[in-house]
C-alpha cells in the first residue's frame, strides 16, 4: 500500500477513534507535574482525590530526570477506578518504538479505556544529555511511529494503543492529522488553537494544555508564572513557535514579558480562569488540561484542585 494510501486508510479509522476519546478526556482534565513529585502513596491519593472532584482524566510528564512514564503510569492507574491517565508527553528518545508501542499495549490490556499515549520529539537540550542527536524532527517521528506499527507484540492486544503527538508546528501538526488521534500543544497562547485546528481538520483531538494561576493578584500572579515559563522560553521548540505565530524577540526576553505572561498562563478567578478555556474551545480545542501552579511550594499538591473542579 502507498505511503498516501496508507495515510489516507489511519485518518479514516482515527477520525472515529478521536471522537470516542474527546468524550473520554472530557471537557477539563488536569495536567500534574506533581503527580511525579510525590512519593507513592501520596501519588495514590493524588489520584483519588482528582478521580472524586470529578475530573476524568488527569495527563502526567516525562522530562529527564523524570520518573519512567510507563511505570509511573501504571501505579497511578491502579490507583483509581475511571481515571484517564494520558502522558504529556512519553519521550521517542528514552525508549525504542517497540518498547513504546508494547509498553502502551500492555497497559491498554490492563486498563482498557483508561490509557492514552502522548509521544513528543522533545528538545536539542534534552536529547543531547541522552547522547543522542537532535535532528530531522518530523522524519524521526515519522519513522518511529511505522516501527511502532510495525512492532511485534505477544500479548492479547496487538491493536496500536491510542496515541497523541506532541505538535506545534505545522508539519507535526499535520502528522498528527494522519498518525495519531491528534494533536497535544503545550504551552501555547489561545491563538495557536485556531493554527492547531486548521491545520488538524474537523475530525482530529486537539487536547490543549493551559497553565493557570488562582489568584487575582497580578504580582503574585506573574511571578509564579514566570517561575513556570522561564525554563520553557529557553527551549527553541517554543520560542520559535511563539515566533511563528507573532511574538517579538523583546516579549520572550527573560522571563517573558507581561503581555506574554498573560497570554501563556491564565490566571485570577474561577471566571477568568473559565474564560480562557471557552477561549481555546471557541477555537477548536476538544480538551482542554488544566496545569495548576502553586504559589506556595510548601502546600499541599491538591490545594488548587477543589477549586478548578468547580469549573466542572
Amino acid at each position: 500500500m502507498s505511503q498516501q494510501r496508507v495515510a489516507t486508510a489511519v485518518t479514516g479509522t482515527y477520525g472515529a477513534a478521536a471522537r470516542r476519546w474527546a468524550k473520554r478526556l472530557g471537557r477539563l482534565g488536569i495536567w500534574s507535574i506533581d503527580a511525579e513529585r510525590l512519593g507513592a502513596n501520596d501519588a495514590r491519593a493524588y489520584v483519588r482525590e482528582v478521580e472524586r472532584l470529578g475530573f476524568p482524566s488527569l495527563w502526567i510528564q516525562e522530562g529527564l530526570g523524570s520518573k519512567e512514564i510507563f511505570a509511573h503510569a501504571g501505579l497511578l492507574l491502579s490507583s483509581g477506578e475511571r481515571l484517564v491517565i494520558a502522558t504529556g508527553i512519553a519521550n521517542m528518545w528514552a525508549r525504542d518504538a517497540v518498547a513504546m508501542a508494547n509498553g502502551a499495549r500492555t497497559l491498554v490490556e490492563a486498563y482498557p479505556d483508561r490509557f492514552l499515549l502522548g509521544i513528543g520529539v522533545s528538545h536539542a537540550p534534552t536529547v543531547q544529555m541522552r547522547g543522542q542527536t537532535y535532528e530531522r524532527p518530523v522524519e524521526r517521528m515519522t519513522e518511529y511511529l511505522e516501527r511502532m506499527d510495525a512492532a511485534p507484540f505477544v500479548g492479547p492486544n496487538r491493536d496500536s494503543p491510542p496515541r497523541l503527538l506532541a505538535a506545534l508546528g505545522p508539519r507535526m501538526l499535520r502528522l498528527s492529522r494522519d498518525r495519531s488521534l491528534g494533536a497535544l500543544p503545550y504551552f501555547v497562547p489561545v491563538e495557536h488553537t485556531a493554527v492547531a485546528r486548521r491545520e488538524l481538520g474537523p475530525d482530529a483531538l486537539l487536547a490543549v494544555e493551559q497553565a493557570v494561576v488562582l489568584s487575582i493578584d497580578p504580582a503574585i500572579a506573574r511571578q509564579t508564572a514566570r517561575r513556570h515559563m522561564k525554563r520553557y522560553l529557553a527551549l527553541d521548540n517554543y520560542a520559535n513557535n511563539l515566533r511563528r505565530l507573532g511574538w517579538a524577540d523583546a516579549d520572550l526576553a527573560g522571563e517573558g514579558s507581561d503581555k506574554l505572561v498573560d497570554a501563556i498562563v491564565a490566571w485570577g478567578d474561577r471566571d477568568a480562569i473559565r474564560e480562557r478555556v471557552e477561549a481555546h474551545r471557541a477555537r477548536g480545542a476538544d480538551h482542554v488540561c488544566l496545569q495548576p501552579l502553586r504559589i506556595d511550594l510548601t502546600a499541599a499538591a491538591t490545594k488548587e484542585l477543589a477549586e478548578l473542579a468547580k469549573l466542572l
